[in-house]
């Protein structure tokens, strides 16, 4: 495997980037790995090399590159706490769909990527944001997946569900059983605009699990079931529409 850390320029700034992919074999369909709101961190430095280890060519920018470098939450600390919602709300789907941008405009450099194969994957804060850049860059993103998004669907004018006629890639939504960010009231009326927009999707819920179950440290919400079945969803998601 191959990691690189890099700085990708934006139109905002440098956004540090971790990018890693297998070492033989490329070039490698292409997957955009959006951070959940507490940092970019090991833990998913970790996610994003099983994705690479696959076949695939895998970018995880700190997308609070705006306001901080380096952030991760301690969970311990009401003021780190305090920090990540500051830092979080500070985000809008717009935001990152211009990161976005220069980050299409960087694999198109990369020999060991291919740019003609791309899909996303976003989890918490992340979710809205991986559907709203599969409707912003339709032509280029073939699969999208929201792992317990967070704010999917919401009374602002840049709201995920108010652009999925626009997607023409495939969509698939891991829904936890518990999650206050994403009750299934929301929930329901996400399906209605769903299946009014004709976009291909599915919405898949997890039984027993809660809200951040798949990031193994967290152990008090950490679902080995629930975690094992993302990943499998994930990895079908990406063969049947990148492949390798």
């Amino acid at each position: 495997m191959i990691e690189h850390h890099l700085d990708i320029l934006t139109g905002e700034g440098e956004m540090n980037t971790f990018v890693v992919h297998p070492e033989e074999d490329g070039p490698h369909p292409v997957v955009l790995f959006y951070m959940d709101a507490p940092g970019k961190r090991e833990e998913l430095h970790d996610m994003a090399r099983r994705i690479a280890s696959v076949g695939y060519y895998v970018m995880l920018p700190n997308l609070y590159y705006r306001a901080t470098r380096e952030f991760e939450l301690d969970f311990g600390s009401e003021a780190s706490r305090e920090r990540m919602f500051e830092l979080m709300y500070g985000l809008g789907n717009r935001m990152i769909v211009r990161d976005t941008s220069a980050l299409l405009e960087f694999v198109d450099t990369q020999e060991e990527a291919d740019g003609g194969r791309i899909g996303c994957v976003g989890y918490c804060m992340s979710g809205p944001f991986a559907v709203a850049v599969a409707a912003a860059h339709a032509e280029r993103i073939a699969c999208a997946a929201s792992i317990y998004g967070a704010r999917l669907l919401t009374d602002r004018d840049d709201s995920p569900h108010l652009t999925l006629a626009q997607v023409r890639g495939e969509l698939y939504f891991a829904l936890a059983e518990h999650d206050e960010w994403a009750p299934p009231e929301l929930i329901g009326q996400l399906a209605e605009a769903l299946q009014a927009s004709g976009a291909r999707h599915r919405l898949e819920w997890y039984p027993g699990a809660h809200h951040g179950f798949a990031f193994p440290q967290r152990p008090r919400i950490y679902h080995r079931p629930s975690a094992e079945r993302h990943w499998e969803r994930l990895f079908a998601l990406f063969r049947r529409n990148i492949g390798p």
